[in-house]
């Protein structure tokens, strides 16, 4: 009798908690600190096809403060001052390696096949990140407010009338595209790539395809994070 009431007690206290409780023990059970900020890394972190990833968020990054300055600025002041074109040049430039990089990034875990290990969502989730930012660069060239602009926009115009979603997604309308570009897609993006961030937290990174899987990789074969 006794076996069985225990499970029953620890059921209702839990039950019984605030959802804040519930919720810091299922994050501390699925994100425990060692995993979410560690302090050491398996030794093949250390190869170059790891960095892809890191280098990637770092544009991303580059890629917000620019175009949070550039927002609050407007057109008129990235159009003629020197210092809003050269805001202008890094919030494009900054998308270009944003791009390169993801694009290593997502082909370097496929030949790794980093679904590995019960790590299918996190790739999943690398691919929705890189599809959504792909709709933030569209609308990113159809908001420049110059001729490049326009001939995209008209040009796209008719692609997406032809495929019946121009009423739903009216490229030639500023005010939508700035919508989707400054705030929606980039929020879309950000979640996405935090998401993929914690479930790469929480299941390590992948190993290569001839290592041993992290969970039985001996003391010698680790580094410390920063030397790794």
């Amino acid at each position: 009798m006794t076996t069985t009431r225990e499970p029953a007690v620890a059921e209702h206290a839990d039950e019984s908690r605030p959802w804040t409780a519930r919720l810091r023990r299922s994050w501390m059970s699925t994100l425990p600190p060692d995993k979410l900020l560690p302090d050491r890394q398996p030794a093949y972190v250390a190869s170059w096809i790891y960095v892809f990833g890191v280098l990637t968020l770092a544009a991303f990054l580059v890629i917000l403060a620019s175009g949070l300055v550039l927002a609050f600025a407007g057109p008129a002041w990235y159009h003629t001052s020197a210092l809003g074109e050269f805001t202008n040049s890094l919030h494009f430039w900054g998308v270009q390696l944003f791009f390169i990089f993801m694009v290593v990034h997502l082909w370097g875990k496929f030949w790794m096949a980093a679904w590995r290990g019960h790590r299918a969502l996190t790739w999943m989730t690398g691919v929705v990140a890189f599809l959504a930012s792909l709709g933030t660069a569209f609308t990113g060239y159809l908001v420049q407010t110059n001729f490049d602009s326009q001939w995209i926009s008209f040009e796209a115009k008719d692609g997406l009338n032809a495929v019946g979603i121009g009423a739903f997604f009216n490229v030639t309308n500023l005010g939508q595209m700035m919508l989707l570009h400054a705030c929606l897609l980039p929020l879309a993006v950000g979640i996405i790539v935090v998401w993929h961030v914690l479930l790469v937290r929480r299941h390590g990174v992948v190993p290569p395809l001839d290592a041993t899987s992290p969970a039985t990789t001996s003391d010698d074969q680790l580094g410390t994070a920063a030397g790794s």
